[in-house]
């Protein structure tokens, strides 16, 4: 019986080999994407918590609702494989940006993505040599574009969203000083400070004395978007001054300005940051890491510049057959720009958002025109 029995079960044994052998691993899919859409992050890439990430969520979005994939994604992004996306990082210095967008040109994406005005030269270089690629430049100015270029150019009108939270650093402040954080000396960057300076100013007079908004800049290139060491240095002077709100629109640096917020907190001070581009403060909160929740409960609000909208925006309008070169503008009409409002921060500026909420109208209604650079900030009306 005992012989039967391992008989039988050699037998079943072979016939499962047999057909196991006959079978066929599963293969890769082999289907070529409808669209082939790349993009090239600024210094600080991804993990800045800022900028370059909130394009990365763009990306994602597009993956989401094109039924596409992100390749060679740590977070592995995958809804399906009509879309390619696919983002390269710069060395440090930045100075192989033109090389990534070349690279991603040679290899068949049909749409790519510059983040951030110092791709400026190298976009126009490679837009001259691959004339049926279309290409964005997040922040960038190039003269001559119309709506059959194959650039366009993709601006925000970041002295509005600004200006609200300089208005809500005016209301909330209790030392009636306040600073701002620059990260590269820019016409670009210039456009958060002056309107930052412009909100608080608004809501707050005796801000508009000197002296009582301090602000500094990083420094004079691109690594100044990606120095958290001296974000610290800076952000501590003004704590030490007599500031309690500090805005920063510097990057991954920033990192290093709500370091030095908490460190004050933790020494015994009611001091505040500002972050910028995305919702820091829920960035921080949503972390596993202790610290950076707590750090993030000092996150007031964050100038919302909504970069991932605008590569949304421009991906989907491509890919529906509704491309157009030249120019597009983000402000607070589109929400391109804002305020950050979540869970953990309402209950601290519920009160004031009545009054921010009633400033952004009167700048969609054209009744207050935030200045843009320091002359204009010169003639600023004040009520």
């Amino acid at each position: 019986m005992k012989k039967f029995t391992v008989g039988i079960l050699v037998a079943l044994l072979a016939v499962s080999l047999v057909l196991s052998g006959c079978s066929k691993p599963a293969q890769p899919s082999t289907t070529e994407p409808k669209y082939k859409i790349g993009l090239v992050f600024d210094i600080g890439g991804r993990g800045d918590h800022s900028f370059n990430d909130s394009a990365y969520n763009g990306l994602v979005r597009l993956a989401e609702e094109f039924k596409g994939y992100i390749k060679d994604d740590p977070d592995k992004v995958n809804y399906g494989s009509e879309v390619e996306l696919k983002y390269l990082e710069p060395k440090e210095g930045g100075q192989d940006r033109e090389q990534l967008l070349r690279t991603l040109a040679e290899e068949g994406y049909n749409l790519i993505f510059g983040i951030g005005f110092m791709f400026t030269d190298p976009m126009i270089n490679v837009a001259k040599d691959f004339p049926e690629t279309k290409f964005a430049i997040v922040d960038g100015t190039i003269d001559g574009l119309d709506e059959q270029s194959n650039i366009v150019c993709l601006n925000f009108k970041q002295n509005e969203g600004s200006f609200l939270v300089g208005a809500i650093a005016g209301l909330k402040t209790n030392t009636d000083k306040v600073g701002f954080v620059g990260g590269m000396q820019s016409t670009l960057i210039e456009q958060f400070e002056v309107g930052f300076k412009a909100g608080a100013m608004y809501v707050n007079p005796t801000l508009r004395q000197s002296g009582n908004i301090l602000s500094q800049y990083i420094g004079t290139t691109g690594d100044a978007f990606k120095d958290p060491a001296r974000g610290t240095e800076i952000a501590s002077t003004f704590l030490n001054q007599g500031a309690d709100i500090i805005y920063h629109a510097s990057g991954a640096s920033g990192a290093g300005v709500f370091q030095a917020v908490y460190d004050a907190y933790k020494n015994g001070k009611d001091v505040w940051a500002i972050g910028v581009d995305s919702d820091q403060g829920l960035v921080y909160k949503s972390s596993d890491d202790p610290e950076q929740q707590a750090i993030g409960d000092r996150i007031l609000t964050s100038m919302l510049k909504r970069v991932d909208t605008s590569v949304y925006l421009t991906g989907k309008d491509f890919m529906e057959g509704q491309w157009k070169g030249g120019y597009r503008d983000f402000g607070l009409d589109v929400d391109g720009v804002g305020y950050a409002v979540n869970d953990y921060n309402k209950s601290l500026i519920e009160d004031v958002m009545p009054q921010v909420d009633e400033l952004k109208q009167k700048i969609i209604n054209g009744e207050i025109v935030v200045p843009t650079n320091n002359e204009e900030l010169q003639t600023f009306q004040l009520p």
